[in-house]
């Protein structure tokens, strides 16, 4: 006859255990599956914003702030620098559906949703550096004026998000 397992620390027993892992490791598997989730979520959002607003770079407020010119310019500008558009989308939704499978598979392998929220972390973050670079370079070509009414916009919105939150 078997003795029974002993409880360990926490309260959960040694069955199921990763070899050499304890809780922390679980939970940082969680916490970077959690942020890699929040970052596809990002970019999922940028997509589906576009896609109702056309080419939108993604800057959240500060381009929803930007005059209807300069939101067209910079958008034109990221056409120009990032004409793959279409590939990078086709990759997502390709990530996407791998993502669904990893979801549903038994075992559960974290390490397949890691590798594609991987993926689509470092499409999202070129995304973000491209975008950042081009509304830097819309920024400098701004008059003192209108970097000065921008940043009035800006504040209102700022104002407007603590009223609503």
């Amino acid at each position: 006859m078997t003795e029974p397992e002993k409880p360990m620390a926490g309260g959960s027993t040694g069955a199921g255990a990763a070899p050499g892992g304890g809780r922390w490791k679980t939970w940082a598997l969680v916490a970077s599956l959690g942020l890699n989730l929040f970052v596809a979520a990002a970019v999922l959002g940028a997509g589906l914003r576009h896609h109702r607003e056309g080419r939108d770079v993604g800057f959240g407020p500060y381009t929803e702030a930007l005059s209807r010119e300069d939101r067209a310019a910079l958008r034109d500008a990221f056409i120009a620098a990032a004409p793959d558009i279409r590939d990078r989308r086709r990759a997502m939704a390709e990530d996407m559906g791998q993502l669904a499978a990893a979801l549903r598979a038994q075992p559960w392998n974290p390490a397949v949703a890691e590798a594609v929220l991987s993926r689509q972390g470092e499409r999202a973050e070129e995304r973000f550096v491209l975008g950042r670079r081009l509304f830097l370079e819309r920024l400098g070509r701004m008059t003192p004026e209108a970097r000065a009414a921008l940043a009035d916009r800006i504040e209102r919105a700022m104002v407007r998000g603590r009223e609503n939150g």
